[in-house]
């Protein structure tokens, strides 16, 4: 079972209230739900929709054909027809948006005079739409009208009944009218499970309080916004200090800041903000400061298509500064890897005492997923090597930049009772000192970059799947992982042999990782989210191996399996 539901309409219309109570109806009786989200740059107007896709097996990517069609407008009727699949039917308000169709599969319900007849109001609308799609899947009301009861009990039991109400009358409508049984029929509620709807930026969030976070600054961005609102959400239950400071500039100073305290702190930005944050990237690279920065892309250059998806940034973050000096880069794929990969990043920031930057994007940061368990026990602390006063019993001269084999130097934090702390933007000492000093410049750059080699080490394997040989490879990072992964299996059952190697730590790359059979035997295709395949020129670059083709979109929408299979079908 696969149906996709279509929500289409202006901003301002509430389709992500339908959208929202359809997803939670099925999750928690045991289906998969995926959400994907395209919305246009505007508070009210524009064409806007949510597609929610039901399955009884996990899905972490958008369907190319829908089965169910909502129209809440005029413009989703001429924009959105042709993705209905061929037993398709489309559900709109013919008198309201003035469009009419002798199509059978075509039934105009009167959402507008039902919502304010039966819910007595025109505000209703989205209710009376949801119970008309929940009907075209011969689902149980009950279950619509439940999560109803939940979504709307703060605001009184009158409009609970009326959402209620409203929602059984566009779903009777849909019984009595539709001259055919229900063709998308969902199988009968099964016990309820603990599943979970998330999106990657809740992941995100969630994966950095797990982890101890202490301190977040940021300035609105999206599509990293929604991190900073789930975390300010939380942050009086989790002690968590969150300040919206007045630009990016200011936010990871504070950032900085609070980490060469000695609180576990990040930010959240896009490419615009992060091109303000470069300046201060530096800084904790100079000073050797732990910082923690998620970029969730969108497409550029400037502020280019604000509310969509693009993987363009990673030449970007890889380069982003003035000088040399270590970073590490990781890109989860889905949510349970968000949370492990925030663990992670703040390891990595505070043992190696470096930038960390996390990449994400619109489409996985606004998108809904549905998750089984989110393991906490796969996440760990390491705060690095930091001093305390048992390890300095005696007051004495502490380096704090002292050479050691890894690059990296112990830690003490500011106001430790037995040694001073020096830090410096300039070049510096061991002691933490101003020099202009060309023997010791050679020596602090060497310091600084010898991190690397230990950075490498820590840089996980790709993910392959299926195992085994394949003669075909399709090579992916971040974002692309659940739609590559669903194209392999296509492919497999079309008696094309393929496999999907999907990178989430992508800087440094780790050369223990180039000699897997996958990529050694078989015909490589990137798939990547931008113009240039800015990962493929990476990883020939890295490993040596060749790229054999590349499959690239950049109009600031995501994949979807079908369109990865034709043209892998033609590249072939």
């Amino acid at each position: 079972m696969d149906i996709s539901i279509r929500i289409g309409g202006e901003a301002g219309q509430g389709i992500q209230s339908i959208s929202s109570i359809i997803a939670r109806t099925f999750v928690r009786h045991d289906f998969y739900v995926f959400i994907n989200q395209d919305f246009a740059s505007r508070i009210r107007g524009g064409h806007n929709f949510d597609q929610v896709r039901i399955s009884n097996a996990p899905v972490h990517a958008a369907a190319d054909k829908i089965q169910i069609l909502v129209a809440l407008d005029k413009e989703t009727t001429r924009r959105d027809i042709d993705c209905l699949a061929d037993n398709g039917i489309l559900l709109f308000d013919g008198d309201g948006i003035g469009f009419t169709s002798e199509n059978p599969n075509h039934l105009s319900i009167p959402f507008a005079q039902i919502a304010s007849e039966v819910g007595k109001s025109k505000i209703m609308i989205n209710s009376v739409a949801t119970g008309a799609a929940i009907a075209l899947t011969d689902f149980e009301l009950r279950q619509v009208l439940d999560c109803l009861q939940e979504q709307f009990q703060q605001k009184g039991p009158e409009t609970v009944e009326n959402n209620q109400k409203s929602a059984t009358a566009g779903y009777d409508f849909v019984r009595q009218n539709l001259k055919e049984k229900p063709p998308f029929r969902v199988p009968p509620a099964k016990s309820v499970r603990q599943k979970m709807l998330l999106t990657g930026s809740q992941a995100i969030a969630l994966g950095a309080m797990a982890s101890g976070l202490k301190f977040y600054s940021g300035y609105p961005m999206s599509p990293a916004t929604p991190i900073m609102e789930f975390i300010s959400s939380q942050a009086a239950t989790y002690n968590i200090i969150l300040e919206q400071a007045e630009d990016e500039i200011a936010a990871i100073n504070m950032v900085i800041g609070a980490n060469f305290a000695g609180a576990r702190a990040m930010t959240a930005t896009s490419g615009g903000g992060f091109c303000l944050m470069v300046e201060a990237l530096s800084l904790a690279g100079m000073t050797e400061t732990p910082a923690v920065i998620v970029v969730a892309q969108r497409p550029g250059p400037s502020t280019g298509l604000p509310t969509r998806t693009e993987q363009g940034d990673l030449n970007f973050v890889m380069h982003a500064g003035h000088g040399d000096f270590p970073r590490a880069i990781l890109a989860p794929g889905y949510p349970e890897q968000a949370l492990c990969l925030m663990s992670k990043a703040f390891n990595l920031a505070d043992k190696y005492q470096t930038p960390v930057i996390v990449l994400g994007d619109q489409h996985f940061n606004d998108a809904y997923f549905t998750v089984d368990e989110l393991n906490l026990r796969d996440i760990t602390i390491d705060r690095g090597h930091i001093l305390t006063d048992q390890d300095l019993p005696t007051p004495q001269a502490y380096e704090r930049y002292a050479p050691s084999e890894s690059g990296i130097s112990s830690r003490i934090l500011p106001g430790h009772t037995k040694a001073v702390l020096y830090a410096d933007s300039d070049e510096h000492t061991q002691e933490g000192h101003i020099t202009e000093s060309a023997t010791v410049r050679n020596q602090m750059v060497r310091k600084r970059m010898q991190k690397l080699k230990g950075l490498r080490r820590e840089i996980g394997p790709p993910e392959i799947y299926p195992s085994g040989e394949a003669e075909l490879v399709l090579l992916g990072w971040g974002s692309t992982h659940g739609v590559i992964k669903e194209a392999v299996n296509k492919l497999n059952q079309n008696g094309i042999v393929a496999q999907m190697v999907h990178y989430s730590e992508l800087f440094p790359f780790n050369p223990d990782h180039i000699a897997i059979a996958a990529l050694t035997k078989a015909k490589i295709i990137a798939v990547e989210n931008n113009y240039l395949g800015q990962f493929a020129e990476f990883f020939s670059k890295s490993t040596g191996l060749s790229v054999d083709q590349k499959i690239l979109k950049y109009d600031g929408r995501p994949f979807t399996s079908h369109e990865i299979v034709e043209q892998v079908k033609d590249v072939i």
